[in-house]
């Protein structure tokens, strides 16, 4: 990711200290998708909402356009003719798979009231999650019971492992492929150093898969 991290270290020179865990964090992101995985994210308050945001950034087009496929333009053109097919694919945007585990009320609601609030992020890791697949998980303590466990699953069903954390790390850094421990210690000042690693980390995989488009 040369010319993200360049610029994301002229923007914020601080972060060149984990410069090597950045790096490692995109090989894990890259290799992912390369392999036909999916990116799970998850967090806790603000950090669910990091979560949220970066799966945006990977869904849709970032900064680049992201075409659909020739494939299955084709095939709206064989369904619907070609006006319509027309109208539906200039509607849509190739993405990066990716899911947030942060959104649905409904299911975070139910298993954390019959089930376990410590689990959430676990459940659905063991249920979604697939060999190859990548973990992305916020937790500025690295002990949030929640965060622990899905990391913990993942590792055993194969799936690499990304941690945003702070300097301090805490009990889900043993655990990481890849820590991102920015140098801050304090919550938000650390969710603030996040934020531009995950875009830079977004652009870096959108020019990886789509710069050629």
């Amino acid at each position: 990711m040369p010319h993200q991290t360049a610029e994301l270290y002229i923007r914020y020179p601080r972060l060149q200290a984990i410069e090597v865990n950045i790096s490692t964090a995109f090989s894990v992101l890259k290799e992912t998708v390369q392999r036909g995985g999916k990116i799970f994210a998850c967090g806790n308050g603000g950090s669910a909402s990091d979560a949220g945001h970066m799966v945006g950034e990977l869904m849709k087009s970032f900064i680049l356009p992201r075409p659909i496929g020739k494939d299955f333009r084709s095939q709206l053109e064989r369904l619907y003719g070609a006006c319509e097919s027309e109208r539906i694919a200039s509607g849509l945007q190739s993405g990066i798979r990716s899911i947030a585990l942060v959104g649905d009320p409904a299911f975070v609601t139910a298993f954390s009231n019959d089930c376990s609030y410590e689990m959430l992020y676990a459940q659905q890791v063991f249920v979604l999650g697939d060999p190859g697949d990548c973990l992305v998980s916020f937790s500025c303590s690295g002990n949030s019971p929640n965060i622990l466990n899905a990391m913990m699953v993942a590792k055993a069903k194969g799936i690499k492992t990304i941690l945003f954390t702070t300097a301090v790390g805490g009990k889900a850094a043993p655990h990481a492929d890849a820590l991102i421990n920015v140098p801050e210690t304090e919550t938000y000042k650390a969710q603030e150093l996040h934020l531009p690693i995950y875009h830079a980390l977004c652009a870096a995989l959108e020019e990886e898969i789509y710069g050629a488009c």
